[in-house]
């Protein structure tokens, strides 16, 4: 059956796991009081990741609506490149906030220090992760379905590995008063709310 392309849709599941690490950093379970200079770190953390965790969200439902059996290859190529463009700019973003905020003050310095660069490393990577998956889409050979499939199943993989690792420096760094600093903040509680259904 000539446009059928079972392999997009592995993508897309493949793609909601990925999405998961952006919400990673507004996952936190609000707690205590917050000294002033924590609260005002995780403000603006918060105030960054929020555009960019709705730029990663449109970027997977973008991709979620080009899955159907009858989508062209050039149509899911076009989709699938931005898309992969948009999460290397937005994970490149974050990593630009954390690193402008500096450290959480915690009390710690040091450890504060390593994990806020652990982190900003992390996103830093996941940035370039997806810029090399959207080179590797534009590669695709749209002419041939088959090759175009096979290479699609390669991107699915590249995928599955980046949903599975690179969130634990982000989960370090959100440890504690860190955590409860940024699960009160109106922008990292309205970036971690489940996505809204979207037209189309």
């Amino acid at each position: 059956m000539e446009g059928t392309n079972p392999v997009n849709k592995k993508l897309a599941a493949a793609l909601s796991g990925g999405a998961v690490l952006a919400m990673a950093l507004s996952a936190c379970s609000s707690g205590d009081d917050n000294s002033e200079k924590l609260d005002a770190w995780a403000k603006q953390v918060c105030d960054a990741v929020q555009p960019q965790a709705k730029k990663i969200e449109a970027a997977n439902a973008a991709i979620q609506q080009q899955t159907s059996d009858n989508s062209k290859p050039e149509d899911v190529q076009k989709t699938d490149a931005q898309a992969f463009q948009d999460m290397s700019d937005a994970y490149k973003a974050i990593g630009a906030a954390v690193q402008k905020a500096g450290a959480p003050d915690t009390g710690d310095s040091k450890n504060s220090e390593k994990k806020q660069q652990d982190a900003v490393k992390e996103l830093n990577s996941l940035s370039a992760s997806y810029a090399s998956l959207k080179k590797q889409v534009d590669g695709l050979d749209t002419k041939d379905q088959g090759k175009f499939a096979d290479g699609l199943k390669d991107v699915a993989t590249e995928l599955d590995k980046l949903s599975t690792t690179g969130s634990d420096a982000l989960k370090n760094l959100e440890e504690g008063d860190v955590g409860k600093a940024m699960a009160e903040q109106e922008s990292c509680k309205s970036a971690s709310a489940p996505p809204a259904a979207t037209n189309g």
